[in-house]
């Protein structure tokens, strides 16, 4: 019997982790699949671990495992898989596939195009147009692969749109931050700026960028800001990851970093056991294996850490020059 898992990232934000139960929901119904569950890598349960065995438990003998992220990073490269790695040891008998992450997709355009336009900000005057800029804000990581992918994504949207601009920026961990996006958007002679989220559920950042709002207006009076909404339960959400539910269920993902020979040769300088099966205290996570990871991350994926400034030397998977890797 098949099973699919997502595994969505999880978040100190109830709202934000609720979301994607009702996006998982929303999709299951859509699905010619007999069991749909959905898991979290961290804040959050059921773990991998967890919806894995919750799979299984409902008579699950192939579990496609899919993750609900934006970009390949640290956690789609290693941490899901080792928690794969670790699921075929229990469970011998069952067979799992790996999907693959939304990644640079065509039908992304066309969800920020509707977002940007639901901002009011899709249908200016050719002279509006002129003197706006549209700055795509992801949630930076560590991994040099997800940040160019970010850059190319912006790049397709300015190809696709009539605005003058469009820049990239992060929130956190990589540059350039969101100020210095903004600063440059008004250097190039942005009159309006619109924000536009590469977040794809609600969460602590969504909701700082909301008060970062607040201080660009404060701080540049002579310019008009806009905050477009995030992704959410955009339809063409829906078809993208019901795609990649597909292609992990009849095991033709194009991307797999399940058996990346990158993955298994990092697999023997880290630790790869990243927040499964662990206590919510939010100080320790706690494995199961006696002892404990007090890390913080670089990722993209769903996170919603405080990542207030510049510098940040961490990166929670320690592999030599994760962001080379191609999977």
């Amino acid at each position: 019997m098949n099973a699919v898992l997502f595994v969505g990232h999880g978040s100190k934000d109830a709202e934000g982790n609720e979301e994607v139960r009702e996006f998982v929901r929303s999709i299951a119904s859509k699905m010619d699949q007999p069991i749909v569950e959905t898991c979290f890598l961290e804040f959050e349960r059921p773990t991998i671990a967890q919806g894995i065995e919750q799979c299984v438990q409902q008579g699950a003998t192939q579990i496609a495992v899919v993750p609900i992220t934006l970009f390949s990073a640290g956690h789609a490269k290693i941490h899901i898989p080792a928690a794969i790695d670790e699921a075929r040891l229990r469970y011998p008998s069952v067979r799992f596939n790996y999907g693959r992450p939304i990644g640079v997709h065509e039908q992304v355009l066309d969800i920020l195009a509707s977002r940007l336009e639901a901002a009011g900000a899709g249908a200016a005057t050719e002279a509006d147009r002129e003197q706006t800029a549209v700055l795509v804000v992801g949630r930076g990581s560590s991994d040099a692969d997800a940040n160019s992918d970010l850059f190319k994504i912006s790049r397709l949207f300015w190809e696709k749109l009539k605005v003058k601009w469009v820049e990239t920026a992060f929130i956190g961990v990589t540059a350039p931050l969101v100020d210095e996006g903004i600063e440059r958007c008004i250097k190039l002679g942005a009159r309006k700026v619109v924000i536009l989220p590469y977040f794809l559920f609600t969460g602590v950042l969504m909701k700082r960028m909301e008060q970062m709002l607040l201080q660009f207006s404060e701080k540049y009076p002579e310019q008009e800001f806009i905050l477009a909404d995030y992704f959410g339960f955009h339809p063409n959400l829906q078809l993208i990851l019901r795609e990649r539910a597909l292609e992990a269920v009849e095991g033709e993902a194009r991307m797999n970093c399940d058996m990346c020979q990158y993955r298994l040769a990092a697999m023997e300088h880290i630790d790869h056991h990243h927040h499964h099966d662990h206590d919510h205290d939010y100080g320790h996570h706690h494995h199961g294996h006696d002892h404990h990871h007090d890390h913080h991350h670089g990722h993209d994926h769903d996170h919603d850490h405080d990542h207030d400034h510049h510098h940040h030397d961490h990166d929670d998977t320690k592999a030599p020059a994760l962001g080379k890797s191609k999977s």
